[in-house]
């Protein structure tokens, strides 16, 4: 039975691959356990005097703060996160990217020329004055129960939201929330949308009205204007009525891998994220690049520590400069509100093995495989290649994914250690586990178990080649877990930036 995973022969620690008692003579490192080490965790395989560092993935996780013996438990009681330099080196590449890939999957042809992985009707409230009627609308929907005549139609759903006012209408906050917005009234896995305002908000309607001018699926209307809640309830209620037959007439054809765009998340992190579910989704992330569609990397605060990683794989120097200005804002953005790029991990992340933010970011990176660096985005804003795209955003993840979809991406993929649930509609979402035991106390809620690469069962590349032919039955119509247990109603979380006033 392998105890321990060394994963570079630079390593000066090891993960654990069950609970190791004190006294458990490790052989293949002709060591001895000292004190209890939980799964997941971190154990010492040669002296580490205080202010070295400690390293995983051959890359440093941080600074003993005490000298740790050979077979020492090292978590957050003797390793420290300290600021060190990372060294990396920019050089332009070729990106290679072709969309003339012989892989398809049934998707949903928009008279656009845009593929939908799902037919949603979408209600979207500009403000959250009217995230109530937009429910209420929903509702009616759905205990009407007219939707059962018409199989293609994937459901109703209000998107809904606590801002959209007391904010300056010229901010960098309104630029990002409108942003969003947009990205979500426009998304091809709606087949119809009804913006719905209050009337008076600072997110006016005709900030978002030029849709107009694109498609004749995008509605208006703000309950002041209609004369109040039951008027304006019943007005779309009638108006999604009339258009259900229309949203119904579709039908699923062989659509080129190249228009898929796959969200990469993590949540719920665990010691083994990095070494099992992660990378196995890299691979997947890859397959995807390879065969010209794009991958979506993000959680800005998760790749610090790691960013070298990144800035080294970028096309160009002008793409590394824009990911280097961006781990800059958030340095200051965090000291500003008297926060640290540190306080993250989470004490889930950390009761799961993680220790500090570098130990995580490096892990979290993983996601992304080992494709060039094509682009980095602002939130939200709308994928302008295709390929490996980094988006700037928070480690929030329901903040994190909704930007995500608001800038394209119509699949999603969410690994997670210690057992998360999320959706997010009208994208379906995949649940990756980073190990068994957790894939077996949470089977009706996790979708892949990538506890197979720590069990010795399956290597990295076969999990990759597992989760990349889910993700295209998937976006071909086939219901994921959080699908059926219907998350993704509550989960539409706009990044506030900026005074609410």
């Amino acid at each position: 039975m392998n105890n321990i995973i060394k994963l570079n022969k630079n390593d000066n620690v090891a993960v654990t691959t069950f609970e190791i008692s004190p006294q458990t003579k490790i052989a293949s490192q002709g060591i001895v356990s000292i004190d209890t080490i939980p799964f997941g965790h971190k154990i010492c395989l040669k002296s580490i005097n205080k202010g070295e560092p400690v390293i995983k993935y051959d890359q440093v996780i941080g600074f003993a703060s005490k000298s740790i013996k050979p077979g020492e438990h090292v978590h957050s009681h003797n390793l420290e996160f300290r600021e060190f330099s990372r060294n990396f080196s920019i050089t332009e590449k070729k990106n290679i990217n072709s969309e003339k890939s012989n892989l398809f999957f049934e998707g949903i042809l928009r008279d656009n020329g845009e593929v939908a992985t799902r037919n949603y009707i979408g209600i979207i409230s500009t403000v959250n004055c009217s995230a109530t009627v937009s429910k209420a609308i929903a509702e009616k929907i759905k205990y009407s129960h007219i939707l059962k005549d018409y199989p293609n139609i994937d459901g109703v759903v209000a998107i809904t939201h606590s801002t959209g006012c007391g904010m300056n209408t010229s901010s960098e906050g309104m630029e990002v929330f409108q942003r969003t917005i947009d990205g979500f009234k426009n998304h091809p896995n709606f087949s119809h949308v009804f913006i719905v305002g209050l009337g008076c908000e600072c997110a006016q309607i005709s900030l978002f009205v030029d849709s107009m001018k694109k498609h004749n699926r995008i509605h208006f209307l703000t309950i002041q204007d209609e004369g109040g809640t039951k008027k304006t309830v019943d007005k779309v209620f009638s108006q999604i009525r009339e258009l259900l037959n229309v949203a119904n007439t579709i039908k699923r054809t062989p659509q080129a891998v190249h228009h898929l765009a796959l969200a990469l998340q993590c949540g719920g992190s665990d010691g083994y994220s990095g070494i099992s579910a992660n990378p196995a989704l890299g691979v997947a992330a890859d397959l995807l690049v390879k065969n010209g569609g794009s991958s979506i990397l993000s959680e800005t605060p998760e790749v610090y520590g790691a960013e070298h990683l990144l800035i080294n794989r970028a096309v160009s120097k002008e793409v590394a400069d824009k990911l280097i200005a961006k781990i800059e804002w958030w340095k200051n953005y965090t000291k500003i509100n008297n926060s640290s790029m540190d306080n993250n991990p989470a004490p889930g992340n950390k009761k799961g093995g993680l220790t500090t933010i570098l130990e995580k970011s490096l892990g979290a990176v993983a996601k992304g495989g080992n494709s060039i660096l094509a682009d980095v985005i602002s939130y939200a804003e709308p994928l302008r290649s295709k390929g490996f795209i980094f988006m700037d955003s928070p480690g929030y993840d329901p903040v994190s994914a909704t930007g995500q979809v608001a800038s394209g991406a119509n699949i999603i993929c969410f690994t997670t250690g210690r057992g998360s649930c999320f959706g997010c509609k009208p994208v379906p979402s995949l649940k990756l586990a980073t190990n068994t035991t957790m894939f077996n106390k949470m089977s009706e809620d996790m979708d892949i178990n990538c506890g197979t690469i720590i069990d010795g069962e399956e290597t990295l590349e076969e999990a990759g080649q597992r989760i990349f032919k889910l993700i295209l039955k998937t976006a071909s119509g086939q219901k994921s877990k959080s699908e059926l247990n219907g998350y993704g109603d509550e989960e539409f979380t706009p990044w506030q930036i900026g005074a609410v006033m």
